[in-house]
């Protein structure tokens, strides 16, 4: 994970809320302060954390490193198949996102999984060691 983060510069957020009370924008709020690029997916939002919400993966016109998920399990598999189209190089599942064979999908297809995990527990943790 470690290494995942320490050569990301570009997470892609699917479900990223607009709304500053859900997990996914005070997650994202804290990855996009300690420098990574925050690029918000969510088709009912326009704009989020001040950059551009597109509505699908597909429509993003940038490369992107780690797609971090915030939708619930069953949403998993087209979003692992959209991350390996764009070429992104890991997908991460936030806590209690959880989808087996998804995640094997996504390393047969070379991409570096996290799954059940919290990016930003996960990156304080790795400031810390």
């Amino acid at each position: 994970m470690d290494k995942i983060l320490k050569s990301a510069k570009t997470i892609a957020v699917v479900g990223l809320s607009g709304n500053p009370f859900r997990p996914s924008y005070g997650v994202s709020e804290y990855m996009q302060a300690m420098g990574y690029r925050i690029i918000p997916v969510n088709p009912k939002e326009s704009e989020v954390l001040g950059e551009k919400c597109y509505p699908t993966l597909d429509d993003i016109p940038v490369p992107v490193d780690i797609v971090n998920v915030f939708r619930q399990s069953h949403f998993v598999p087209e979003i692992v198949d959209a991350a390996i189209r764009i070429g992104a190089k890991a997908v991460w599942m936030q806590e209690d996102v959880v989808h087996e064979e998804a995640a094997q999908k996504a390393r047969d297809a070379g991409l570096a999984v996290v799954m059940d995990r919290c990016i930003l527990k996960d990156h304080r943790l790795m400031k810390k060691s």
